[in-house]
């Protein structure tokens, strides 16, 4: 055998290696069902808020909504996570979602759905996830040792984006074709691929972290402990403010699909799922690398991932967008990726909840400031500038922060960070 037939197979080797570990192939599985249902949801939602409001900031307020509790009870869902048994919280957590879709699936197709109704909901099934998302990242550590578990996070973020592709394309056809109502019904449906993957697993091979004792303080010990950690502060920096300005994609896209491009949800429904290609694409070249990168290829990636956003803004064609697109999906994973794989490693495990936590209330909370701003400016300034807005600070952040994290790179700390990650 060749040379370079050889390495390819060891790329393609490397790059699953997480998934030989059989209750993390459940895991994967069962996550990529329930996230694509999830997708389609949010999809819906959108549409959904566009046909009872016909507005940008609507939109933007609900998307708010459904990521409120993120910004509201992060650290309590962290904690929550830190003490409780994972798996066990997971069955809770998962099912009572799938219930919360049902509700939103009735509501459609009685026809008694209102824009407060769609607000409320959004804002019950937050408060779940604000438990669910910390549970799920954090059981990860104990699914894999930590030879793989830089490879099973990067694996995640690309079931998220098969996701997003499968949830996308087919949510904005069943939109188009027969309406909301589909959507919510079939994420009520696979929730269901989560829970059989979780009672299928072999307990005896979950390596649970002990249960954090209770005791007074512990949400500000873990926010000490966060801002405290320099592997931890600047990730968490550079997510928030990208969080809240970069990675409002389900409100920009609809907004710029049928805005600029006079589209429909089909149309959303290809530039996500193009967007989210770009993404898989990422995240298997970022799940074959053999060492993780330093703290500079986190303000690199920063850089060139703003670049690609303003491309998309100024794209004279759906066309044209779909092919920026391509690039804004590689740069997100491959920035949040890194960031998430580092938080991983470097947080220790009785922390670990809590700091992932903090994770999904950069990422995700700051969708609460964000979306209404990005929707607002839409609504005023046209379409494309929810793009810009977004893209242009992301540039300058990932230009502010290269020489610190360039230093970070030459340091004695920079290089014990790649050590743990190698």
């Amino acid at each position: 055998m060749s040379a370079p037939s050889t390495a390819v197979r060891r790329r393609f080797a490397a790059a699953g290696a997480s998934l030989r570990v059989r209750n993390y192939r459940l895991y994967f599985f069962g996550q990529t069902v329930s996230v694509a249902g999830s997708f389609m949801q949010t999809l819906a939602i959108a549409f959904l808020t566009l046909h009872l409001t016909g507005s940008g900031s609507a939109l933007g307020v609900a998307a708010a909504a459904r990521l409120l509790p993120f910004l509201l009870l992060g650290p309590v869902g962290g904690l929550i996570a830190d003490r409780a048994d994972k798996r066990r919280l997971l069955f809770f957590t998962q099912t009572s979602s799938a219930v919360g879709s049902l509700a939103f699936a009735v509501l459609a197709l009685t026809g008694v759905i209102t824009y407060p109704l769609v607000l409320a909901l959004s804002l019950v099934l937050g408060c779940l996830t604000v438990v669910d998302n910390p549970a799920r990242q954090s059981l990860i550590a104990e699914l894999v040792g930590r030879d793989t578990l830089a490879n099973a996070v990067v694996l995640n973020s690309v079931s998220l984006n098969v996701a997003r592709v499968v949830g996308s394309v087919l949510g904005g056809t069943l939109v188009a074709a027969i309406g909301t109502p589909a959507c919510f019904l079939l994420n009520a449906a696979s929730f269901g691929a989560v829970i059989v993957g979780l009672a299928a697993m072999r307990t005896d091979e979950i390596a649970r972290t002990p249960p954090a004792p209770r005791a007074r303080g512990q949400i500000r010990q873990g926010l000490r402990y966060a801002v405290r950690t320099p592997e931890l502060a600047a990730p968490l920096l550079m997510l928030t403010v990208t969080g809240i300005l970069a990675y409002e994609f389900p409100t920009t896209l609809p907004l710029l699909a049928t805005g600029a491009f006079h589209g429909t949800a089909a149309t959303y429904g290809i530039m996500a799922a193009v967007m989210a290609a770009g993404a898989i694409v990422g995240g298997f070249v970022a799940a074959a690398r053999t060492t993780r990168p330093g703290p500079r290829a986190l303000a690199i990636t920063c850089i060139g991932w703003g670049a690609v956003i303003v491309l998309t803004a100024l794209a004279p064609s759906v066309w044209t967008a779909c092919v920026a697109l391509v690039l804004v999906g590689y740069g997100s994973i491959t920035f949040n990726s890194t960031a998430k794989t580092t938080l991983q490693l470097a947080s220790k495990p009785e922390f670990r909840g809590r700091v992932m936590a903090l994770w999904a209330m950069a990422w995700g909370g700051g969708t609460v400031i964000g979306a209404p701003l990005v929707g607002w400016v839409a609504e005023q300034f046209g379409s494309r500038w929810g793009l810009v807005v977004g893209g242009v600070p992301t540039i300058v952040l990932g230009m502010a922060m290269l020489p610190y994290l360039r230093r970070r790179d030459r340091s004695d700390g920079g290089d014990a960070v790649r050590s743990s990650n190698a």
